[in-house]
């Protein structure tokens, strides 16, 4: 009995001791995280950017960055890009904005001859994403770095990760083309949008007995292109609440399977940590100024110079938070300042653009 009561007491001693060990071990591990996440600035930002393994410290080191979207429907080898969107974003002064590309932009010679190749959704088909961020450079007159050409799998797989996105849908949509396989079933009104609806949302453009969007709210293309960037601002800030932030290498894992991009994964992870400190509806959404026009019995849309050149001057101001006035440019630094930008942005975004 005295030696199993000796070799009882030994094996106690002994888990004891292993326990100690293991707690003390993720204690020291606890310190160190803790001491990683308040040198990244502590709370969700810190977080974040200590789940990345990026370090906030060095923010005057985060440029602006500007990318070129291009959705496509099916596969990387579709001939057409469905959307195409200028994004921009200033870590610096957390402002960011979408710009619309009209599919049927001309960037042909002759109208009088246009055919399907004059226009700007065509390029990716004998360009690639390189000849389309060209032809964009030359149209907005602004240097674009990065592009991203995103399959229709890569928004279904962040929605579905996030667990849907709380959208209003605009109008009843009831839409169905065999030779895509492509059927679209939505009511109007405030739902929970999962990743098959979020496609079918983004690709409608009209019914089958052929009304669309109303007029006021910019019908076809129009229409199309606002659903675009009200649900991707959407998502943005759903995808920022807490309960995702820890999914955010998953997100990101997600969208670099099904995208093609000259972007790479450690670029994109510097960005994240900032953007908990970033107000999705500080977003300037805009579309290209211009208007529909038929030729050759052929709709194309012919984009306004003069109109193009002060409105990429405003989303510039805005970008770098500054405010144009009538004898110079000033830097806007104040809170009530920043407050009045936004609410004048967040009236821009719910207007009709469509000149």
């Amino acid at each position: 009995m005295g030696r199993r009561t000796k070799k009882k007491k030994k094996n106690t001693k002994l888990k004891v001791f292993i326990a100690i060990f293991l707690l003390t071990i993720i204690i020291a591990s606890g310190v160190v995280t803790g001491v990683k996440i308040f040198e990244n600035g502590g709370g969700l930002k810190g977080l974040l950017a200590t789940i990345l393994g990026e370090d906030t410290r060095n923010v005057s080191n985060v440029e602006p960055i500007t990318v070129l979207l291009l959705g496509i429907s099916e596969d990387l080898d579709s001939r057409l890009t469905d959307t195409i969107m200028v994004c921009s974003y200033n870590p610096k002064t957390q402002r960011a904005s979408m710009l619309s590309i009209p599919r049927d932009t001309f960037i042909g010679d002759s109208k009088t001859s246009v055919g399907g190749y004059d226009k700007i959704n065509s390029v990716y088909s004998r360009s690639g994403a390189k000849g389309t961020i060209r032809e964009v450079e030359d149209i907005i007159d602004k240097e674009i770095d990065y592009y991203a050409v995103v399959n229709t799998k890569a928004l279904i797989n962040i929605v579905d990760i996030i667990g849907g996105v709380e959208f209003y849908v605009p109008m009843d949509m009831d839409y169905d083309d065999p030779t895509q396989d492509l059927h679209i079933y939505l009511e109007e009104g405030m739902q929970l949008i999962d990743g098959e609806k979020a496609e079918q949302l983004l690709r409608f453009r009209h019914n089958n007995d052929g009304s669309t969007y109303p007029q006021e709210y910019g019908d076809n293309d129009y229409g199309r292109m606002r659903t675009q960037r009200e649900f991707i601002k959407e998502t943005v800030k759903q995808t920022l609440q807490i309960k995702n932030i820890t999914k955010a290498n998953k997100i990101i894992s997600a969208v670099f399977e099904n995208i093609e991009t000259n972007l790479d994964e450690d670029a994109i992870k510097q960005y994240i940590p900032y953007a908990i400190d970033f107000n999705p509806d500080d977003i300037l959404m805009e579309q290209l100024p211009g208007a529909s026009e038929k030729y050759n019995n052929v709709w194309i849309y012919e984009h306004s110079k003069k109109q193009t050149t002060a409105l990429m001057q405003e989303i510039e101001n805005y970008l770098n938070n500054v405010v144009q006035t009538d004898e110079t440019n000033t830097t806007n630094t104040t809170n009530t300042e920043n407050t009045t930008k936004t609410t004048n942005t967040t009236k821009k975004s719910n207007k009709n653009n469509t000149d």
